[in-house]
């Protein structure tokens, strides 16, 4: 087993000051361009001994607001209410976003210390919104870098031939179904996206 970084650079080549170097401590133009058209982002969180969490958040393209070149504010819209992110969030106060855009096999990776809000005023920064957050979370930018497509080009994410039909694999409600043994009536994909709709 591999338990040390030193041994994992025995394997790998050291990264090139290009990679080095594009990792900036703040939003610049081309990073505050790139959230401007994201409509998803994934934020990553940790709770100590409650373990890690990575959870899927979207909206329109720009739904992130940048404030300023170290802050950015991420509306909390509604889900299932377990809070996994927030609660890890006041736990230890740091998250990882991963900013992405459809078409795009670049990404854009940004970390730094978060807080959950309930202030009024940062909440009416999302007034338009179809349903008004409850609370925001507000991120200090510590570090942002563009991260290279080849991950995207492996996966040919954004590729029309490889999406998947979603009779692949039963509805979601279904397999929780299984998963769970909790019963419930069974629910088409459109009775599902009926439901969803008051809240998106």
């Amino acid at each position: 087993m591999i338990d040390s970084e030193s041994d994992l650079r025995r394997l790998y080549a050291a990264p090139t000051e290009r990679v080095i170097r594009k990792q900036l401590d703040r939003l610049d133009r081309h990073c505050c361009r790139f959230i401007e058209l994201s409509p998803f982002v994934v934020i990553a969180s940790g709770g100590g001994d409650e373990g890690l969490d990575a959870s899927p958040r979207g909206g329109a393209p720009g739904f992130v607001a940048v404030v300023d070149a170290h802050t950015l504010l991420i509306p909390d819209a509604p889900g299932n209410n377990r809070l996994d992110t927030l609660a890890n969030i006041t736990r230890t106060g740091q998250v990882g976003l991963l900013f992405l855009v459809p078409g795009l096999d670049e990404t854009l990776r940004v970390n730094g210390r978060a807080r959950v809000s309930d202030d009024g005023s940062l909440i009416a920064r999302f007034a338009t919104e179809r349903r008004a957050p409850r609370c925001v979370i507000e991120v200090v930018v510590t570090q942002a870098y563009l991260h290279c497509a080849k991950a995207f080009m492996r996966s040919k994410l954004w590729s029309a031939e490889c999406r998947v039909d979603p009779v692949s694999l039963p509805t979601i409600g279904q397999m929780i179904s299984e998963q769970t043994g909790i019963v419930s009536k069974v629910e088409t994909r459109d009775e599902m996206i009926a439901r969803y709709t008051p809240d998106l």
